[in-house]
């Protein structure tokens, strides 16, 4: 009997700290006026323009490159980053702009037996070094899974989801490259990083 009670005092307890530690944030976080000397806006947002997307984000509203592909399938790039384990990874969002379900073709996925037998996916996307002259292949994992979105079918009219893709990076050197996907047309982007 004395161990339920303890469990149950001790279940108490935490959560009576819990509901102290959130009443404690809402008071310190609400602005609850009074306050006359704090200013009544940020120094870096602007009135005129709203406040602007952080520099750290790494996606600015403008993309990269925008690309039609068929069935009304529209890809935009919204960054290309290296990083320092030498990758690049490309992020965007593929939207269906046509007025009917779109069905993602399968030569999006490329035409590898590995890639293919992971389901539908980005892994025929290319990077095309021309100052280099080398192509670049999305990555796998140990599983031979391409290192990009997968798992999509379809996407019904206006739909639109998060992609990425991830590539072994190009010499530091090597800022723009040639971004391919099957069905699509190239598209230069540059690599930031």
């Amino acid at each position: 009997m004395s161990m339920r009670f303890t469990a149950e005092a001790r279940r108490g307890m935490v959560a009576l700290a819990v509901v102290a530690g959130l009443a404690l944030g809402a008071t310190a976080c609400g602005g609850g006026g009074g306050d006359d000397k704090k200013p009544q806006s940020s120094p870096s947002a602007s009135k005129a323009t709203g406040s602007q997307p952080d520099t750290q984000e790494g996606q600015s509203d403008e993309p990269l490159a925008e690309m039609k592909g068929p069935s009304g399938l529209l890809l935009q790039i919204a960054s290309a980053v290296r990083d320092s384990g030498g990758f690049v990874t490309v992020n965007g969002e593929l939207k269906n702009d046509g007025g009917e379900v779109a069905v993602i073709p399968l030569e999006l996925s490329g035409n590898e037996t590995e890639i293919m037998n992971n389901g539908r996916s980005l892994g025929g996307a290319t990077l095309i070094d021309s100052k280099g002259k080398k192509r670049y292949y999305v990555l796998r994992d140990t599983d031979g899974r391409p290192l990009t979105t997968t798992g999509f079918s379809t996407l019904k009219a206006g739909e639109s989801i998060d992609v990425f893709l991830q590539f072994p990076a190009p010499p530091t050197s090597t800022t723009d490259v040639t971004f391919q996907l099957p069905l699509f047309p190239s598209a230069v982007i540059k690599i930031s990083g």
